[in-house]
């Protein structure tokens, strides 16, 4: 029952200034003449680009599968491709909540035409059409470089650690397993202590202790036995490392020191002009030493550009990387590690011997002349070898170096590796213009993401899932430099 005091409080609550509040409808009002549902999508509403981009694919090309000839009929590639679309632009990435918004949100009641498909059409779906969304990810970005969205001249090349579902616990590596057992060994001894006093006293307390402290040991016994198991499996493992819940993620080193992720490498390129991503590939290889090539590859064949310059860091150098992309008709930028123990000592790096081509010598600090002595072959790499026989009674030895001779080694493709320092040399903020245009791609998409891990397993499924956020992440940013209206009409023309 109601108190006087309530129902004096709940009249000035509910009487509080009704008239300056703006009021709803009433849920009981009957309406003559329904609204139609188009009403409540606006015209500039990125969903109506949704639209209107899958409403001109043609899907069978793509690779989605058509009707089925017998049983009961299925959901169009089409209303898939949309819900999937729309879940990934706002970040709805779960097929568990795309079942839910296709029920109950208007835009997605628009755009499937009020059809809501169950979770699990909606993960096969995903699962079962990887090459056909990746296909249609690339088709957006020819239609950005047709519409003059892409300029092709620059792009900058980057990689970032994404997290799987396969938690640390769940991966093993030689080293992860020999730091678990040392813990499983301590573990033993200090119960085995444990185990020890509790038997020199006599009481039902100390019984039951000795019985529960038994049963652990069993646990780390049982738990060190497991360890061995897997180490032998580790052994045999072709890179050495297994994980258990998604077998295809690997552990890779993050910048944090002694910290590291389980998950995959994810490479993109990005254009210089409005920062979107023109190539995009998923790795399980934790550097960044070898994809360099072919993205810079991949980027020239969408853009079709002739001059095309690739930017990266220091982690992407390598010397048969470089000259591959010289091949393909791509100048890289990347700048050098500098590993030379020589200069961490104080003495002389190779940089500070020039190189003279018309004598094919090297002129030393001092001025004297390193001149050539022999050509080998290490590790498929052909490599010439120079020194100076005056280097005893040189006075600059001591800076120089300790052995006998100091003695440079030159590759035969060393002359890329010294034109792509000069170039670097002349543009002394091309890495500062790297990180402006490549890093800020995968924090958005990270925290698109909610921070989180993968929602698929397998190499081939993630890099379906990292599709559809690139090609939402595309999407927005077409339509925040066009305009959606502007977007829908370069779409239809």
């Amino acid at each position: 029952m109601k108190t006087p005091e309530y129902s004096i409080l709940s009249g000035v609550i509910g009487g509080f200034g009704m008239g300056r509040f703006i009021e709803g409808e009433s849920r009981r009002e009957r309406l003559l003449l329904p609204h139609c549902l188009d009403d409540y999508v606006a015209e500039d509403n990125p969903v109506r680009v949704v639209d209107v981009f899958v409403g001109e694919l043609d899907l069978p090309t793509l690779g989605f599968a058509g009707p089925a000839a017998t049983g009961r009929p299925g959901y169009s590639p089409a209303t898939m491709l949309k819900l999937y679309l729309y879940g990934y632009l706002n970040q709805v990435q779960s097929s568990r909540r795309l079942e839910r918004e296709a029920g109950r949100n208007v835009e997605c009641l628009w755009l499937t035409g009020k059809l809501a498909p169950d979770f699990k059409t909606i993960a096969d779906f995903r699962r079962n059409n990887g090459e056909a969304i990746r296909a249609v990810c690339r088709q957006f970005v020819l239609l950005c470089r047709e519409i003059g969205l892409i300029a092709g001249g620059t792009v900058a090349v980057d990689g970032s650690r994404f997290k799987a579902v396969n938690t640390r616990d769940k991966n093993y590596t030689p080293g992860a397993i020999r730091l678990r057992m040392e813990q499983v060994d301590a573990s033993i001894a200090r119960y085995l202590g444990m185990l020890d006093t509790a038997d020199r006293q006599e009481d039902q307390v100390a019984g039951m202790r000795v019985n529960r402290l038994s049963d652990r040991l069993e646990a780390l016994r049982r738990r060190m036995r497991e360890l061995q198991a897997m180490e032998r499996a580790v052994a045999d493992a072709p890179n050495h490392q297994v994980s258990l819940t998604d077998p295809d993620a690997r552990a890779m080193a993050t910048n944090g020191k002694g910290t590291g992720t389980v998950g995959y490498n994810v490479q993109a390129a990005v254009d210089a002009k409005h920062h979107l991503i023109i190539a995009h590939e998923v790795t399980n290889v934790g550097h960044d030493r070898s994809p360099l090539a072919n993205m810079a590859r991949q980027t020239k064949e969408v853009t079709g550009a002739h001059g095309l310059t690739v930017l990266a860091d220091r982690g992407y150098f390598s010397s048969e990387e470089v000259v591959a992309c010289e091949a393909a008709g791509v100048t890289p930028i990347v700048p050098k590690p500098l590993t030379s123990g020589a200069k961490a000592d104080g003495r002389f790096g190779k940089q500070d011997f020039i190189y003279q081509p018309e004598t094919d010598t090297y002129r030393c600090p001092a001025g004297e002349q390193l001149i050539w002595r022999y050509t080998t072959v290490e590790n498929g790499l052909t490599l010439s070898r120079y020194w100076s026989s005056n280097c005893g009674a040189c006075a600059m030895k001591t800076m120089c170096t300790p052995s006998k001779q100091r003695r440079i080694t030159r590759w035969e493709h060393e002359a890329v590796i010294e034109a792509m320092q000069r170039r670097l040399d002349e543009m002394p903020n091309a890495m500062r213009v790297r990180r402006s245009i490549v890093e800020h791609v995968f924090g958005t998409i990270k925290d698109w993401m909610g921070r989180d891990h993968f929602r698929t397993r397998r190499l081939v499924n993630v890099g379906t899932e990292i599709s559809l956020h690139i090609l939402a992440y595309n999407v927005k940013r077409a339509v925040a430099v066009l305009g959606a209206p502007a977007l829908m009409a370069a779409i239809r023309g």
